[in-house]
């Protein structure tokens, strides 16, 4: 009896010490995995508060607009567009205006040319009948006989080299007051004899091996040229000094 007694008492308290273990290691498992769930939690949660804060608060990293200020921002664009477009328009407008200012100044200038370029013959006309009339026959007239060599005191006639002193002197009269008319519509007489030959202002009407001249240089001139303004009005006839080599 004692003996069984023994027994029972031993396997009791075996059993309450497994199950103070197991309770225990129980006990222990648990906190285990709290402590586990808790950090894993955590780790989840932070980097999802992060990639909000990183998160953009609008499209392309720009604000949320409300309509009142879309409709602000799209009234913006549309005054800085309008704005470009007036600059672009009162540019032109001034380019216009400064286009328009030349042409009228060059249709007031130039509207001569014709009319001007049709006296020129008659200033040619004038030149060669001064020139047709040599030094020579300008004599002066001092041989006239005096007036009181007249009985009846009446002016004594004119000699012929007289008569042609006179028209000389009318003829070039006349041709000077004609090209100070010209002048006066800024059409201006240029003779090139000794310039260096320019097809621009000049026409060449013969060439000639001239010892001492330079080719290319304008040795005659035929008729003089006329230029309106900084335009040509008639290139001047002239001959050219050609390469004796």
């Amino acid at each position: 009896m004692a003996t069984a007694a023994h027994a029972l008492q031993t396997f009791r308290s075996s059993t309450a010490l497994l199950s103070s273990r197991t309770l225990a290691r129980s006990a222990v498992n648990r906190s285990s995995r709290l402590s586990a769930l808790g950090r894993r939690h955590y780790s989840e949660e932070k980097p999802a508060e992060k990639a909000e804060e990183g998160k953009p608060a609008g499209k392309e990293g720009e604000p949320t607009l409300t309509p009142e200020q879309e409709k602000l921002k799209a009234k913006e664009e549309e005054v800085v567009d309008l704005t470009a477009r007036l600059r672009y328009l009162q540019a032109d407008f001034l380019n216009l205006q400064r286009n328009a200012a030349r042409e009228k100044e060059q249709t007031r200038d130039f509207a001569i040319t014709r009319f001007a370029t049709d006296l020129l013959e008659t200033a040619d006309v004038l030149a060669l009948a001064l020139k047709s009339i040599p030094p020579s026959a300008m004599v002066s007239a001092d041989a006239a006989p005096e007036p009181s060599e007249f009985s009846d005191g009446a002016p004594p006639p004119k000699t012929a080299s007289q008569y042609l002193q006179d028209l000389h002197q009318g003829v070039e009269i006349t041709q000077r007051q004609l090209l100070q008319t010209l002048f006066k519509y800024h059409v201006k007489p240029f003779d090139p004899t000794g310039d260096v030959f320019d097809p621009n202002f000049h026409e060449a009407l013969y060439q000639a091996p001239i010892p001492g001249k330079e080719p290319g240089t304008v040795i005659d001139c035929q008729k003089i040229g006329y230029t309106i303004k900084d335009r040509v009005l008639r290139a001047a006839q002239v001959g050219v000094a050609q390469d004796t080599s």
